[in-house]
């Protein structure tokens, strides 16, 4: 055992902090104690959340985008992309699939798509909790005003998730087009937070031109902020970007990560991403393995999942919803970990 590497577990363990050093120094070792992070990672998990896993209904509504994101297979600049948008009915009858199959959680994402205006979603959300008030509703739909944000909210919305990407503004700007800012979404998140959401933040692992430093940004950014959610997943290239001979992130990485994250972030809700599950067989078990807790399902019609593509090669893109329900239940239980009948909300939140 690296003597180093135990000791800045502990300190980290202990502390919830660490330094920029240090996290070099965990990132960038080979790995042969990596066992002895996602332990420490695995037991503060288990000490919150115990060994129940939460699982959330993804529901992806549309894969049209303004945006232009270098990285993303649904950039609004991705001629080939074939383009989708559930109608309402669709939506709510997700919905009602995913009630009946056991979740509690139905996660509303799409590109940033002007079609769904205010009032189209407000009404959505308003009909999706009264058909299902025991459920919680999560947004991911990008950059809205604090306005917009207040509406959903006022709406019956719970959580929303908004990955900042990296918290340093010039590494932003070699992952996006000049007309979008790192300081707007980062004061989006903080709305999102002040309104009374859930706030959930993240970054891929493993995006051109990331460095340490940039990581460390993201975790000073993150105590800052003090999200509830933390998704992060390794960097997957897509054929029809500009990103497309980039290579993909560390699944190693992204795991240490992830426990690093734990550590830090005791109480945090963390996903073992569908990402992490496309880049290794057995992604999302290492992810459990190493701290997180949550996992996100695809309840959208199988018609239309192999075009909600935001990078190449996505798994679950051919199951029906139940299958795939059923399949990530065995999957948690075969590594001794079981699925909660709850919303899952974090440990520490009251709706204001």
């Amino acid at each position: 055992m690296d003597e180093r590497f135990r000791s800045i577990v502990d300190s980290l363990k202990d502390t919830q902090d660490i330094s920029k050093e240090d996290l070099a120094y965990l990132l960038e070792c080979d790995g042969s104690d990596n066992e002895y992070l996602f332990e420490a990672a695995r037991g503060v998990a288990e000490t919150h959340f115990h060994k129940e896993i939460y699982l959330r209904g993804l529901i992806e509504f549309s894969n049209y985008c303004r945006n232009n994101c270098y990285y993303c297979g649904i950039r609004g600049g991705n001629l080939k992309a074939e383009r989708y948008r559930l109608s309402e009915e669709e939506i709510l009858s997700c919905c009602e699939i995913g009630e009946k199959i056991g979740f509690k959680t139905f996660v509303l994402q799409s590109g940033e798509d002007p079609y769904y205006t205010d009032e189209l979603i407000t009404d959505l959300i308003k009909k999706i909790k009264t058909a299902h008030p025991d459920c919680a509703v999560t947004l991911s739909i990008g950059e809205k005003s604090h306005e917009s944000y207040q509406k959903f909210f006022d709406a019956g919305a719970d959580r929303y998730l908004l990955r900042h990407e990296t918290a340093n503004e010039e590494h932003y700007s070699k992952l996006h087009p000049k007309s979008m800012s790192g300081a707007e979404r980062k004061k989006c998140l903080f709305d999102l937070k002040k309104i009374g959401y859930q706030v959930g933040c993240g970054i891929m692992v493993g995006t051109p031109c990331q460095t340490v430093e940039n990581i460390y940004e993201d975790i000073v950014f993150m105590k800052e902020l003090q999200p509830h959610m933390i998704g992060i997943g390794p960097f997957i290239a897509h054929k029809d970007t500009p990103f497309k001979d980039e290579p993909d992130g560390s699944v190693d990485r992204t795991l240490r990560l992830l426990a690093i994250l734990r550590l830090i972030f005791p109480k945090v809700l963390l996903p073992a991403t569908t990402a992490l599950g496309t880049a290794d067989a057995m992604g999302r078990e290492k992810g459990i393995l190493a701290g997180a807790n949550v996992m996100m399902p695809n309840l959208s019609p199988s018609n239309v999942r192999k075009k909600y593509l935001l990078y190449d090669g996505k798994i679950c893109t051919g199951e029906e919803a139940a299958e795939c329900n059923a399949c990530l239940r065995g999957r948690v239980e075969r590594i001794g970990f079981h699925v909660a009948d709850s919303r899952g909300d974090h440990p520490d939140f009251i709706k204001q």
